[in-house]
């Protein structure tokens, strides 16, 4: 069996001193579940999604902390441009940082993405007014650019039969940072009025209320920061003389970086590889493009969500604390690491990517429905409906997601898919960044109409949110999207 192995390894040409030989090397003699570079994926993933929704059941109270808002039913004006600033910086420099990671590695761009979450999100829980949560939220996002290199990553340092798990991973990761940062967000806020025992008034902690999760958050990436310093590179590195202009090119024609003379060269057993826009790929772009709608109406719901939570019940809310929303959120989070890990593969097995996404999107509607009749209850009853709703919702969008990853991968080959990931982290981002800040709109007009005829208070919120499903759900339909012909697809 080992000269079985050695003999493969000699029909192909390695470079010495290149890392994604190295990688490649490794992979042919790799053989079982590959746990160290999961492990190391989810972590690296789980670190950049943490802070971008942690702030949502806080951002209610830090807002009217700030003293900028002049009315109550404001706050959630305020509050959605804080929570979009994030995403506005990560879109504008989501192609940079795409090309840097194409250029000089993955690894690099991995590093000081999580850098940036140590210094920025600990920064932010230090803010004093309205001007610096929203600069340092805005930092954070347009130096936090590994996202995308982290998917090509996934799709690189695992084997063919494993690059399904490997992006899996990555979306569901994402989807439990999601959940898991604002139940910390939620648990750890203004922890001298939640524990006073341990923390008191005059302590930093009681001086600055929305700092401890911040800083839990910061101390997590700093450890992973340090993990990384083992993590592979993947990119390789021949040292072929690249034009100036070989990563923009990479936009247009798929190929990455220092890899654009390698990739048009004739690879071995493989033949040369053709150049085809990625802009052109109708496959890829339709499959991004229904993922952007469903990116909005999913980073709107985040931030309703707990806004709608922590609102007074005068206002259609239910009065939650923010321990309270975290503990909604800490089950939320169990319940969908259980999905994912067992049901899901059993339902995009059965079902096909693209039936799992139109489920997902039609039951999310009438589901979103209840949200204002629930606010109706009380006591355990409230409690029970709640949690039950609130895993239900964040299962069926990280299953739209995942497979709307699946489909964006499969609709390139592995050489465009670095490229192909930027393109989407930029489209996404502006589009989850337009959903905190239209959603805070939204939700702040909806508090000054709870009288009106017609959608009453928050119905026209979760409305909105509606129309929005609908019409990504209508977008999964041919002829808009379409599936590579090659693609094992059902």
């Amino acid at each position: 069996m080992a000269e079985a192995y050695r003999e493969g390894l000699l029909k192909k040409h390695y470079y010495e001193n290149c890392p994604g030989c190295k990688v490649d090397q490794d992979k042919e003699l790799q053989r079982g579940l590959p746990i160290r570079q999961l492990v190391s994926t989810w972590i690296v993933v789980l670190c950049t999604a943490l802070p971008i929704s942690s702030l949502f059941p806080f951002l209610y109270f830090m807002i009217r902390d700030f003293h900028i808002a002049k009315r109550e039913e404001d706050i959630g004006y305020y509050a959605g441009y804080v929570g979009s600033s994030f995403m506005l910086g990560r879109a504008l420099t989501s192609v940079f940082w795409g090309i840097v990671a194409d250029r000089y590695g993955r690894k690099p761009v991995i590093v000081i993405g999580i850098a940036a979450v140590v210094i920025f999100n600990t920064l932010f829980g230090l803010s004093v007014n309205f001007w610096m949560a929203i600069t340092t939220r805005f930092l954070l996002g347009s130096l936090n650019g590994l996202l995308g290199p982290i998917r090509a990553y996934a799709s690189e340092v695992f084997r063919e039969e494993y690059q399904a798990l490997g992006i899996s991973t990555v979306s569901t990761a994402w989807g439990i940072g999601l959940i898991i940062g604002p139940a910390l967000g939620g648990f750890l806020a203004q922890p001298a009025d939640k524990y006073p025992n341990l923390f008191s008034k005059e302590s930093l902690f009681g001086r600055f209320p929305y700092f401890l999760p911040c800083l839990a958050i910061s101390i997590f990436a700093l450890g992973v920061m340090i993990a990384t310093c083992w993590l592979p590179e993947t990119l390789h590195m021949h040292g072929e003389n690249v034009s100036p202009d070989a990563s923009e090119e990479g936009l247009e024609t798929g190929s990455s970086g220092s890899n654009v003379n390698e990739k048009t060269k004739q690879i071995e057993g493989r033949g040369p590889i053709a150049k085809e826009s990625l802009l052109k790929n109708w496959p890829l772009m339709s499959s991004i493009i229904v993922y952007c709608v469903f990116s909005l109406h999913d980073m709107a719901y985040t931030e309703i969500f707990s806004l709608w939570a922590v609102s007074p019940r005068s206002h259609g809310g239910l009065s939650y604390s923010t321990k309270d929303v975290g503990k909604v959120l800490a089950i939320t989070g169990f319940g969908l690491l259980v999905f994912q890990l067992s049901l899901y593969p059993l339902m995009e097995k059965f079902l096909g990517t693209v039936m799992v996404v139109r489920i997902g999107g039609v039951v999310s509607i009438p589901l979103l429905a209840s949200y204002p009749y629930i606010a109706l209850l009380s006591g355990l009853s409230l409690a029970f409906v709640l949690n039950c709703a609130s895993v239900a919702k964040n299962v069926l969008s990280v299953s739209i997601s995942t497979g709307l990853f699946l489909l964006q991968n499969r609709a390139v080959e592995q050489h465009q898919r670095g490229a192909a990931n930027g393109i989407s982290m930029t489209a996404m981002s502006l589009f989850k960044a337009a959903g905190p800040a239209g959603g805070g709109v939204i939700f702040s007009w909806a508090q000054k109409r709870q009288d009106a005829a017609f959608l009453p208070g928050d119905q026209l919120v979760f409305f909105i949110l509606n129309v929005i499903e609908a019409i990504a759900v209508l977008m999964t339909f041919k002829p808009f999207l379409t599936q590579k012909v090659n693609a094992i697809l059902r």
